[in-house]
């Protein structure tokens, strides 16, 4: 049994895009996390549809861009839509470490050997390996792990890293993400589908 506990908490929307790059925003104009909680919720400048719903997504979508440096969010504001999607799938996998580790060894291992789709039987059969040495993972009730198995999903899809009928999608990694990648952990690299001898070389 591993004592590093899942956060298994990410049933909450998507990939978080539009909202992330709004809250982004604030951050640069008001410097403190906690603040730009308040004032988005209660302006409800995500433009949700109950308070608690407007709560549960500004609360996760600010957890994962807490994961981010402070030149990861500008890159974040400033780069490309795919660009985006792949800094806030990297901020995912630095938040929940069972996502990082799908990505790692069911997603990129799939792709390195050669499997095109991803299947709902990937991810049970990735569950229920990790379930033997996470006991928290045992007493995620059925429907609860099939919704985080359609958020994960869902996610994969809106990083553009699967496709609409889940067929693995290679990362096309830009230059100036590459860099970011690698002065932060160049590990990270392994979260996508994506050859390492493809990329493009960055001078550090």
């Amino acid at each position: 049994m591993s004592n590093d506990k899942y956060l298994m908490s990410f049933t909450v929307g998507g990939l978080f895009h539009r909202e992330s790059l709004l809250l982004s925003s604030q951050f640069f104009e008001l410097g403190d996390w906690d603040i730009v909680r308040k004032r988005v919720t209660a302006e409800n400048l995500l433009q949700a549809r109950t308070v608690s719903a407007l709560k549960r997504s500004c609360r996760e979508a600010v957890f994962r861009l807490r994961t981010l440096t402070e030149k990861e969010l500008e890159f974040l504001v400033e780069g490309s839509h795919q660009e985006q999607g792949y800094l806030l799938w990297i901020a995912i996998c630095r938040r929940y470490k069972f996502v990082a580790e799908f990505a790692v060894e069911v997603l990129r291992e799939s792709f390195l050997t050669l499997k095109n789709d991803l299947t709902y039987e990937d991810f049970d059969s990735f569950f229920n390996r990790k379930s033997e040495w996470h006991l928290e993972l045992e007493k995620i009730t059925p429907a609860t792990r099939g919704k985080l198995r359609q958020v994960l999903f869902r996610m994969l899809r809106e990083a553009d890293l699967l496709t609409a009928g889940n067929m693995i999608q290679a990362a096309m990694l830009s230059p100036g993400l590459l860099e970011l990648i690698y002065q932060a952990n160049r590990g990270e690299v392994l979260y996508f589908p994506v050859f390492e001898s493809e990329l493009t070389e960055v001078k550090r």
